[in-house]
């Protein structure tokens, strides 16, 4: 086992996750961590570490309440001392319970120093936002086209829709992309035809800078060979259609802006050159083109002399303003909103450059050393940032030239691309050995570093990169389109998805948070000493609910970084959460100020699927590690609690483990696998004893989704050793005596439709007089199991108990059902994968969902459902109404009143019977009959004859024979014990629609025997078809 568990260095599952974030009611009021100053806290010190008196001192020893501790009212006694006697005794009770984690009545000052401690770390971890980068190692693409030439530049094309991104070689070629980063086209630039080798025309420059020119679907390039090409970028097609060429210098940078609202402003383009200068296209008639056309007489693209510009006047002017800069510009921005021109070089004396479009006004300069090999401006934070050669990541203000608002260190090589990301407040930095780095604007700290993990890098070699390595997609954008940074190295693309806002910091709970809609639910639980509702979300959430008003109290985002909670249980003093996710890490929370208290060992990096706290505070995890492990938190002082491997569990299960529950009662804990095996495990030993599986159709093997065990019927001597073990496997629910010889106490199927499972179970733990079950369909049932599983059922027996309620409580899937007994009433939690849990009377009527805007008052709730008739009356309202004329019962009998449901019931069963036979032979099907019976039945018709049915067999398929158990031995002191069901057809006995005095009821005796005859038609025609098949 020791190897199994050092394998990997599974604590590092930790430090890879993204920080977790809390959220508090204000409601609650002030944390003392922020009420309590640094000289109160020497005061509250002193008390602790000062005996109250020479008697106090003889009795208790020098140390004193240093070492006993302070009960609540010492407590509170010393805090009216340090902080004032108007503090309120509500405040310095939850002060004291915080504190005071393991509930043993009394704190140490050494408890008070660690709840201070986690409390300050975890403010000032909250105190620093996250980076907006969601993945640790990016989606890597490679530019196969590229010929191991690097990307020069990759734009974004979204008009027309949809998305493409184009990349451009630095050899010319050019690359379309799809959103997902799958190449749709290729196209390489034309060469100069004047030097034309052997009929082609290949390109033999290099390219400089590209941008997309959204108007004319063109997008523009620029080469060594002081020309630019303008490619046509379809939905459909790719194609070079014009070539400008002649320019006087080889142009650098590009910058194209166009008024996409209104046309009054032409089009323009700008351009920086090698001699630091910046041109300017204006484009007067967008609607006709770029230039004039001629008469074209072959599909070469179209050729424009630069000097010969003139000629187009009509549809093109030009400006040029000469030597900005003494270097090449290495970048050119457009501000629309101020007509500003912004340059870059790296220059020292003129390093950034703004200047006014017509050239009036002072220009604003900014000079550093080395100057600037990118920058990047934000109009709306009237900030800058630049990098360059120095290593170094400016900030700058936009008026003040003199100096940076901040200098930020960290990158070792030169930095290439810089951004600025708007809707997080943070700055993105890529330097030339592939290192990128986060940065927060406000605080300066660099939040995060991430090392691109490109193929193409080699150790101790510089990687080469294009000129703008950086593509930032931020909102707006198309829909279901996150916010994402693409990364150009080489042949290679990184794809980082972003954050579409600020993450981290936690903080108080607002109006909008109590309204949020809520993820889909994967785990839930009822804490009946805090009276709330803890509910796991799929997102890695976990949220506190009220059950007086429905209000979140705490929200923590992130609990187990991005990982989906899977599992989650409460300690023995239900003031400490145990949540499990599905990469195997495990943590403890307190319920009163969502601290993280403990991280629990991973024994794999694999799914958690479930725990148990045992009364010592044993933490037991199961999972697809398919062993047990325990963790002690009783008295845990570190943060990380190592694993015990002590339970011997090694190839006990051979299929991973799906859920596990225990029995304080008879010290016992049961597993379950998927493979839908149970195993019984005593605690005093930590060993298998006993084998439990049903009896399932030939070569299926089929999970067991969920366990239960009845306490009540555990913890007394006269029903002990019946059925005290419930089990739930593809919709069937077993009962099981785990002390008797025989251990089959009763089986049936509970969803209302075939082809359903029941994945939670719940009773009422004080009585086990009801048990409810919450099926895949979203649907409860809740049995009267008074006298269910007390005694052995019949072998051939599959009698259900009697069915109290049934209702459609959620669209989706059911993943946790609980009885709660709140205030002496009954309620009902459902928790699904469709949303929001939900709180139902034990009659089915709606209370309402956690979270939803309406909040409750769980009196006004009891007082409400107490003057309404109790049960469904609207469901039996039209077959009222039909029987009655409209009228209402007579004698005072309520609408739902046993007598006159039983009349109803009767023929609203008639009626959907008579519906319901055409289909049972479809419906017999999915329920899997054994093949023993279909032979049997077989034999029957052959013995009868051809054409004619024997009354008798609809008998032999409605009973679902089962066979005796087999015992097998496991080892000393143990026994496995198989039992064999079936599964029953569509009309199971509990099945109101098939009651047989209902239906005589309402349909006469005669009528009744020829339903039953019809009926037995479509089991024996499935059943020859079934073994025709």
């Amino acid at each position: 086992m020791k190897a199994f568990r050092n394998s990997k260095n599974l604590w590092m599952l930790y430090e890879k996750e993204v920080p977790h974030s809390r959220f508090c009611d204000p409601a609650v009021g002030v944390s003392p961590a922020e009420k309590l100053s640094l000289e109160q806290l020497q005061l509250l010190r002193n008390a602790f570490t000062s005996p109250k008196d020479e008697q106090h001192t003889r009795e208790t020893g020098a140390k004193g309440r240093e070492e006993h501790g302070m009960n609540l009212e010492e407590f509170q006694e010393v805090l009216r001392s340090v902080i004032g006697a108007d503090i309120e005794d509500s405040w310095v009770k939850r002060f004291f319970t915080e504190v005071d984690i393991s509930c043993t009545g009394r704190v140490k000052w050494q408890q008070v120093c660690s709840y201070f401690l986690l409390e300050y770390s975890e403010r000032q971890r909250a105190s620093i936002s996250m980076a907006a980068l969601l993945d640790t190692q990016p989606q890597i693409r490679h530019c196969s086209h590229n010929k191991r030439e690097p990307t020069v530049r990759l734009v974004a094309a979204s008009h027309p829709p949809p998305l493409r991104y184009i990349g451009v070689s630095k050899g010319g070629q050019i690359t379309v992309w799809n959103s997902s980063l799958r190449i749709l086209k290729t196209l390489g630039l034309a060469g100069d035809p004047t030097e034309e080798v052997a009929h082609t025309k290949r390109f033999r420059g290099w390219t400089t800078d590209a941008v997309y020119m959204g108007n004319f679907q063109k997008i523009a390039i620029a080469t060594d060979c002081r020309d630019l090409h303008f490619v046509t970028v379809s939905p459909t097609s790719v194609l070079e259609d014009l070539h400008l060429y002649g320019f006087r210098s080889v142009l650098t940078a590009l910058c194209y802006w166009h008024d996409a609202p209104s046309s009054e402003q032409p089009p323009l383009l700008l351009m920086g050159d090698e001699k630091g200068g910046v041109h300017f296209l204006r484009f007067l008639n967008p609607s006709q083109g770029l230039f004039r056309n001629p008469s074209k007489k072959d599909s070469d693209p179209q050729r424009i002399y630069f000097p010969d510009l003139s000629e187009h006047s009509s549809m093109v002017s030009y400006q040029h303003i000469p030597s900005i800069h003494q270097q090449p510009v290495t970048r050119v921005i457009f501000e629309p909103s101020t007509n500003v021109i912004m340059t870059s070089s790296e220059s020292d004396t003129t390093s950034v450059f703004f200047v006014n479009v017509s050239l009036k006004g002072e220009p604003y300069i900014w000079k550093f050393k080395q100057g600037a090999k990118c920058f990047y401006y934000s109009a709306s934070l009237q900030l800058m940032v630049t990098g360059g050669g120095d290593r170094k990541v400016r900030l700058w203000s936009r008026y003040v030239t003199s100096s940076p608002i901040a200098t930020l260190l960290g990158h070792h090589t030169t930095v290439l691309d810089v951004a600025i990301y708007q809707p997080v407040g943070q700055i993105f930095s890529y330097s030339r050995d592939a290192e990128l780095r986060v940065w927060d604007i406000s605080t300066h700290d660099c939040l995060k570093t991430v090392r691109l993990q490109f193929p193409c890098l080699q150790p101790g070699h510089i990687p080469e990169h294009g000129n703008f390595p950086f593509l930032l997609l931020s909102p707006p954008l198309p829909d279901e389109m996150q916010p994402h940074l693409v990364v150009g190295c080489q042949d290679y693309l990184a794809v980082l998805n972003l954050a579409e806002m600020r993450r981290g910091g936690g903080g108080w709970l607002t109006d909008e948070d109590f309204r949020t809609e809520m993820p889909c639910l994967s785990c839930a639980i009822y804490n009946p000493v805090l009276r709330q509702v803890v509910t796991g979300q799929t997102d890695s959430s976990v949220s506190l609910w009220d059950m007086e008003t429905g209000r979140r109290r705490l929200h923590i985002t992130n609990a187990h970084g991005e990982e989906v909670l899977t599992c989650m249980a409460l300690d023995s003093s239900h003031r400490r959460l145990i949540t499990g996710a599905r990469n195997g890490t495990i943590k403890v929370w307190d319920l009163l100020n969502g601290l993280n208290l403990h991280k629990l060992e991973p024994v794999t990096n694999s799914e958690v699927t479930g725990l148990a706290c045992l009364h010592d505070n044993q933490v037991l995890a199961v999972g697809w590690s398919q062993h047990i492990a325990q963790y002690n938190i009783a008295g845990a002082k570190d943060l990380k609690v190592k694993a015990d491997m002590s339970w011997k569990s090694s190839g006990v299960h051979k299929s991973d483990i799906l859920s596990v529950c225990q029995c304080l009662n008879l010290r016992v804990v049961a597993t379950a696998s998927s493979d839908g095996e149970i195993v019984i495990w005593r605690m005093a030993t930590q060993g298998p004893i006993l084998r439990l599986r049903r009896k399932t159709p030939a070569r299926a093997t089929l999970p067991m989704d969920s366990l239960l065990f009845l306490h009540n019927r555990a913890g007394n001597t006269k029903f002990r050793n019946r059925g005290i073990l419930v089990s739930s496997q593809a919709g069937w629910l077993c009962f099981w005596s785990i002390t008797e010889e025989k251990h089959t106490y009763g089986q049936f199927y509970a969803p209302g439709h075939s082809g359903e499972c029941v994945l939670s179970l719940s009773s009422d733990q004080h009585k086990n007089t009801i048990l409810v079950s919450g099926d895949t369909a979203g649907c409860l049932q809740m049995w009267d199991i008074s006298s269910y599983g007390l005694n052995i059922q019949h072998e051939s027996s599959c009698e259900p108990p009697p069915l109290l309620q049934s209702w459609k409580a959620h669209k989706g899937a059911l993943v946790h059902v609980d009885i709660l007994e709140v205030d002496g009433r009954t309620l009902i939690l459902s928790a699904s994968v469709d949303g929001p849990a939900g709180l139902w009377t034990k009659d089915g009527d709606h209370v309402g969902f956690f979270g939803q805007e309406a909040i409750w008052n769980i009196i006004d709730v009891y007082q409400r459902v107490e003057l309404q008739p109790q049960g469904k009356t609207e469901v039996y309202n039209s077959i009222l109404t039909e029987r009655t004329g409209g009228e209402l019962p007579k004698g005072g009998q309520r609408p739902d009143s046993p007598q006159i449901l039983t009349q109803l019931e009767a023929t609203e069963a008639a009626a959907k019977l008579q519906e319901r036979v055409p289909i049972y032979t479809e419906n017999l099907r999915a329920q899997q009959l054994g093949t023993d019976v279909i032979q049997d039945t077989e034999q029957q018709q052959s013995t009868s004859g051809k054409g004619e049915e024997d009354p008798e067999r609809f008998s032999i398929l409605a009973q679902h024979q089962s066979a005796g158990a087999t015992a097998e031995p496991m080892g000393e002191g143990s026994v496995t014990v198989s039992d064999r069901g079936e599964t029953p057809d569509v009309f199971s006995t509990h099945d109101p629609l098939w009651n047989p005095e209902t239906v005589a009821g309402a349909l006469g005796e005669e009528s009744m025997t020829n339903t039953m005859t019809e009926v037995n038609v479509a089991p024996l025609q499935t059943s020859r078809a079934c073994e025709t098949e």
